[in-house]
């Protein structure tokens, strides 16, 4: 996938940054882009638009979920790469975040260089995995249907 194709969702609570989040993923040429401001809108936007990539802002202020949890439930039922966006850089927060196992960590304020290279390490990263998965899963599958051509069947074993 060109990166640039990369439909992606950017979670943050101050309107300002995000728009300006926005207007650096514009200028990079990434043009399938949207916002939520909430963790319970960016739950809904997560199952609707089917991002390639989340941008999360660890610290939202308003609704039921900070950034972590929404990951968390979004990580429960699907797979999708994750950039935490903060300006918190406390060994608590970080810890917090590291189950939920994100492509990368952006301090605030960031340069575009950064975003534009944490997204493209996110993404190739994301798509590795995939494939690796997959290719488990074949072998998995190709191991198992050997294991049955080889087990001898009941009146075999009977003989």
């Amino acid at each position: 996938m060109i990166s640039s194709e990369a439909k992606i969702l950017i979670v943050e609570d101050e309107s300002i940054v995000a728009k300006d989040i926005l207007s650096k993923l514009s200028d990079l040429g990434y043009d399938f882009v949207s916002i939520a401001s909430t963790g319970n809108e960016a739950l809904r936007k997560v199952y609707l638009d089917k991002p390639d990539l989340l941008l999360m802002d660890i610290m939202l202020s308003r609704g039921n979920y900070d950034g972590i949890e929404t990951v968390q439930e979004i990580l429960d039922k699907m797979d999708l790469p994750v950039i935490y966006l903060t300006a918190y850089a406390d060994e608590s927060t970080l810890l917090r975040s590291k189950p939920t196992r994100p492509y990368g960590y952006l301090l605030k304020p960031f340069q575009t260089k950064e975003l534009q290279i944490a997204i493209e390490i996110a993404l190739n990263k994301h798509g590795i995995d995939k494939r690796r998965k997959r290719e488990r899963r074949n072998m998995s599958a190709i191991l198992h249907g050997v294991k049955d051509l080889i087990k001898p069947s009941s009146e075999e074993a009977e003989v």
